[in-house]
């Protein structure tokens, strides 16, 4: 890593960990059914949260006015109103924060002429992924604020897949600093600069790594695509309660297909729809994530590889491994809050672990 590059690397991990938090009470407010709790949408106003009963009444009767509460929680108290609202009020303030996180550290680092021409796109589609990301959290609630009082599973999809995919960006362009190479003249000669890529964990190879992508690249793309898959279809099956049902492993009920996976017309539906369906297919693409994290991981212990790498791999198994026994122990038990936030969790860590196995596999060893 380049000297110089240092405060930038520190503000773009600063911002993954602020991702994390947001995930964390994102997945807390859903979890806890407080999404909707706070019926307006202000993005300068109502930063300070009410500080009287009168305000806070005023608040509550505003509720009252949209179908989650007359629908689903027309007697709970004002207390317990309290409870649901803070947890969305404290997912929009730290939303809030992370815009400022990402956006005066920018500013500065670009007027003080910190940003090379190749970096600054990077951190332009990185800013716009968090002001899109802005904009599906509204998208969202809204959709929970008419007739039936609970938000779509596509939207809600949306808005979680873009917070993973924002993480993502953001940690390959720190690794892309973090691992950087350049050219430096030195005493007349050109010396090449790498302080971070580590040696070869094998003395027979050679000691500057090719360009040339290594063959196991090419499935872990398809790794992560597949994951992506999966992270959109683990949203489904939150946004539609799907984790309510068929709480056996590893068949559903008694059978491994159950019947009601494919009941609803057209067969397609059943599949982005249905409860059961949807299941089904978060359930089979774990196999399918499991299945290849193995054969990646199993395929590159036998190269030579970089300290990085390796160690990539191992993180790779683990998260992989800890994030499938969450998902079978969060489906028997029905998907309590514990269980489930960090199963959600335990997606934002393979996901990384996948991201950093990608990036460091560009070389070959």
């Amino acid at each position: 890593m380049l000297k110089k590059d240092r405060p930038i690397v520190v503000w773009l991990l600063l911002g993954c960990i602020l991702i994390f938090a947001m995930v964390v009470v994102g997945g807390m407010t859903r979890l806890t059914n407080s999404g909707l709790s706070m019926v307006e949408w202000n993005l300068f106003m109502g930063s300070v949260p009410p500080t009287s009963e009168t305000d806070w009444q005023e608040l509550f009767d505003k509720y009252k006015q949209y179908p989650e509460y007359k629908l689903v929680n027309f007697n709970i108290s004002l207390d317990e109103f309290k409870s649901i609202f803070y947890w969305e009020y404290g997912h929009r303030m730290l939303g809030r924060l992370l815009g400022v996180i990402f956006l005066v550290p920018f500013l500065w680092f670009w007027i003080k002429g910190r940003i090379s021409k190749d970096l600054m796109p990077k951190l332009l589609i990185i800013l716009a992924m968090g002001a899109f990301q802005g904009f599906l959290g509204y998208w969202m609630v809204e959709s929970g604020l008419v007739k039936d009082p609970d938000v779509s599973h596509y939207r809600l999809a949306a808005h979680l897949l873009t917070a993973f995919l924002t993480f993502a960006y953001t940690f390959w362009v720190a690794l892309s600093l973090i691992y950087s190479k350049s050219m430096t003249a030195r005493g007349g000669s050109i010396e090449q600069e790498d302080n971070w890529e580590e040696k070869s964990t094998s003395s027979s190879s050679s000691s500057n790594p090719s360009s040339t992508k290594p063959p196991i690249f090419k499935w872990i793309q398809l790794l992560l695509a597949v994951l992506i898959i999966q992270i959109i279809w683990g949203a489904y099956v939150a946004g539609l309660n799907a984790g309510k049902i068929y709480n056996t492993w590893p068949k559903m009920g008694e059978d491994w297909v159950a019947e009601s996976v494919t009941a609803m017309s057209p067969w397609w539906h059943n599949f982005i729809e249905g409860m059961a369906g949807v299941q089904f297919v978060h359930r089979y693409l774990a196999y399918a994530v499991v299945g290849l994290v193995l054969f990646i991981y199993f395929k590159g212990r036998r190269m030579n590889l970089f300290v990085s790498q390796r160690r990539g791999l191992n993180a790779l198994l683990i998260a992989v491994g800890l994030q499938f026994i969450l998902g079978v122990f969060t489906l028997l038990y029905a998907v309590p809050i514990s269980l489930g936030l960090l199963h959600q969790l335990g997606a934002f860590f393979l996901l990384g672990a996948t991201v950093y196995v990608l990036h460091r596999f560009q070389l070959r060893a």
